[in-house]
């Protein structure tokens, strides 16, 4: 198959690479795995937070959103004063705000409490990403978008860690214990960051200045523009699995488990992958995966709901990190800030249209409902009908692609 070639990328001379950066490279992945936990946990206790606290899926969509909320907020700001700041001040905000809002979630007393607290937990998953990205970037300039995709296997095998968790678990524990169990991996990777020495960016563009110049491109808008579709695309059928396929003859965790592990696994071998096709031929591909496989899920039930998850699980997969990987071999100019306004546009996109998405479940079984559909029949045409919805956004990403494609290779030669 030949190379989709997507533009000349300068040469760069690399400053050294710190001793430690192995040890940094594991605290971060802990620190993913913290955030990822929080939205595989979080999506198997929405039945439970609903029947505790008497909420509506349009309600729920609002608890989800301050995730999403919070994150951006989190990467605008750390995007902004990490050339001033540096990573480990970045990576300690967001190991005390995620002690902070796990233990203000398990304290919620309603709706108003899960919404701060999840806001919280949502900021110290943005301060993840806003300070480990570029700091991954900064300590393997010679391979930025094959360990950025190594650092993001940790978001699906979080998010594996935390729905078995929920499937084997949830009968037994509370939500609240639930909950608990992330404090673990997050003292993991606060002991990992004791008494460590942090890069100083010597390897990514680290003036402002600079920074903001690349972010005012029409290539980065874009491609930031883009970044909202393909989050959506993800988070708005991960987080509502739990509500959307749990009448479809599947185990909802066992589902989202099984989405990660191929996100996971899809990662942890993108290198040769991204070598071989580019990252625009990889997100080709991944929004035609991602389309076939709701497309899937939104017409079948029993088994067949495994073949679609998978299908969508592999069209998911390279979207995050190859997305951040484009934009840092790319347009290198943004730096850090720029690595966190696309991370922060994602989640911003996810977060505007998940209370859209709820919103659609309570519609959509309004319509069942009046169509003189019940029970699990009228659940199940609900959660097809917004999955059906949901695959418009990877259809619109596949002409999006294929335009930037060709607009990439059109491109003239960047100066060395």
């Amino acid at each position: 198959m030949p190379t989709l070639d997507s533009g000349a990328i300068p040469k760069r001379t690399f400053a050294d690479v710190p001793e430690n950066r192995d040890r940094l490279f594991l605290a971060s992945c802990f620190a993913l795995v913290v955030t990822s936990m929080t939205f595989a946990i979080r999506a198997g206790i929405l039945g439970d937070l609903a029947a505790d606290f008497g909420l509506t899926d349009g309600q729920l969509g609002w608890v989800n959103s301050m995730n999403f909320f919070g994150f951006p907020v989190a990467m605008l700001v750390g995007g902004a004063i990490y050339n001033v700041v540096g990573p480990k001040i970045l990576l300690w905000l967001a190991f005390a705000t995620h002690v902070l809002g796990l233990a203000l979630t398990i304290m919620a007393g309603g709706y108003w409490g899960l919404l701060i607290s999840t806001f919280l937990i949502g900021f110290a998953n943005g301060s993840v990403e806003a300070a480990c990205n570029p700091l991954i970037a900064d300590m393997y300039p010679d391979k930025q978008t094959a360990m950025l995709n190594k650092f993001h296997v940790w978001f699906p095998g979080g998010i594996v860690i935390g729905s078995l968790i929920a499937f084997f678990f949830g009968g037994a524990m509370s939500w609240q214990m639930l909950i608990a169990t992330m404090f673990i991996p997050t003292a993991i990777y606060g002991f990992l960051m004791l008494g460590q020495a942090f890069p100083k960016g010597a390897n990514i563009v680290s003036d402002t200045a600079e920074n903001i110049k690349g972010i005012l491109t029409p290539l980065f808008i874009i491609m930031a523009l883009i970044m909202t579709v393909t989050a959506t695309t993800e988070f708005g059928t991960t987080q509502w699995v739990e509500r959307i396929l749990s009448n479809a003859g599947a185990n909802a965790m066992i589902l989202l488990a099984l989405t990660a592990g191929i996100m996971a696994t899809g990662r942890f071998f993108a290198g040769p992958l991204i070598q071989k096709l580019n990252p625009i031929g990889v997100l080709i591909g991944s929004a035609v995966l991602a389309c076939l496989g709701l497309f899937i899920l939104s017409s079948v039930t029993g088994p067949m709901i495994y073949v679609g998850t998978a299908v969508f699980g592999l069209g998911i997969c390279y979207f995050w990190p190859t997305m951040i990987g484009f934009t840092a071999e790319n347009i290198p100019q943004s730096g850090a800030f720029g690595l966190s306004l696309i991370g922060g546009a994602g989640m911003l996109g996810a977060g505007i249209w998940n209370p859209i998405i709820g919103g659609w479940i309570d519609s959509g079984r309004e319509t069942a409902l009046a169509s003189g559909l019940t029970g699990e029949a009228a659940e199940l045409a609900t959660g097809q009908a917004t999955l059906g919805n949901i695959a418009l956004f990877p259809l619109l990403l596949i002409f999006v692609f294929t335009g930037l494609f060709f607009y990439m290779r059109s491109r003239k030669p960047a100066a060395a």
